[in-house]
């Protein structure tokens, strides 16, 4: 995680950023610092990259690479705007012991557009998406460095941008997802490999209750997300709301936040 000290709203890269819209920052910190303390109460170790002066977007660490089993595929982001992110999330990665970093060719968000399941469909399979951000020939690129299969999802709503604001993995086997993100073969391809995907409706997607982060059991979510979290609760997880109103102006929420570590 990245703490957004630096965090304002000062260009339009996606529908939800307005510029003329003010940004507290300071309650943008202490929302952070909020959800950080969740996932630490939660039992998870939480890893800090300084925020840089200039990076904005940076308290978007999701974006920065995708790990798997200690491989990270590094980033490449669209937007001029955000391009020097990369080298600081490179950074950190080349600084863990044992872990392989490998620089993309292909222009990728991170875990904005890769979702892993280690357990799904027999052995670990990476659902990606493209359409906005993530080119689809990162994700023939992505599976050759992280061994693992890319099943290419297509987004086609504007406001579902990247693929963490429109599904997300629940556990091992499970997803949750917003069908009207997805073209229309691409909702065939998820309905047909996930036939007990907690399915989420428009409103769920537009309160950025998709854009979470889920141990198997405990589900860190948007607190605007309410149908959603009775929809996981009557599913079997543990709904844990959160309030992140300064950062969802940047079109971001809970997973935004947090780049996940697979060592």
């Amino acid at each position: 995680m990245s703490p957004p000290e630096h965090f304002v709203v000062e260009y339009a890269i996606n529908p939800w950023m307005d510029v003329s819209t003010p940004v507290d920052t300071e309650l943008a910190v202490k929302q952070w610092e909020g959800l950080r303390e969740t996932l630490v109460r939660l039992g998870h170790q939480v890893h800090v990259l300084p925020p840089q002066p200039g990076l904005p977007d940076m308290v978007y660490a999701a974006n920065g690479a995708f790990c798997v089993d200690g491989v990270v595929y590094g980033a490449r982001f669209k937007y001029a705007q955000r391009i020097a992110e990369a080298a600081e999330h490179r950074r950190f990665y080349e600084q863990q012991q044992g872990w392989t970093f490998v620089a993309p060719g292909e222009t990728n968000e991170g875990e904005g557009d890769f979702a892993y399941l280690p357990d799904a469909l027999g052995g670990g399979v990476i659902l990606a998406g493209h359409g906005f951000r993530t080119e689809v020939a990162a994700h023939s690129e992505a599976q050759e460095v992280l061994g693992r299969p890319v099943i290419s999802l297509r987004l086609v709503d504007p406001r579902f941008y990247h693929l963490d604001v429109a599904l997300a993995s629940l556990d091992d086997r499970t997803i949750v997802y917003y069908p009207g993100a997805f073209s229309a073969a691409s909702q065939a391809v998820l309905a047909q490999l996930f036939p007990d995907a907690v399915v989420a409706d428009e409103q769920d997607a537009l309160s950025f209750g998709l854009n979470l982060v889920s141990d198997g059991r405990n589900v860190v979510l948007n607190s605007d997300a309410t149908a959603l979290a009775a929809k996981l609760r009557q599913a079997g997880y543990v709904p844990v709301p959160v309030e992140l109103t300064e950062l969802k102006k940047g079109g971001g929420s809970v997973k935004c936040c947090i780049a996940e570590l697979r060592p």
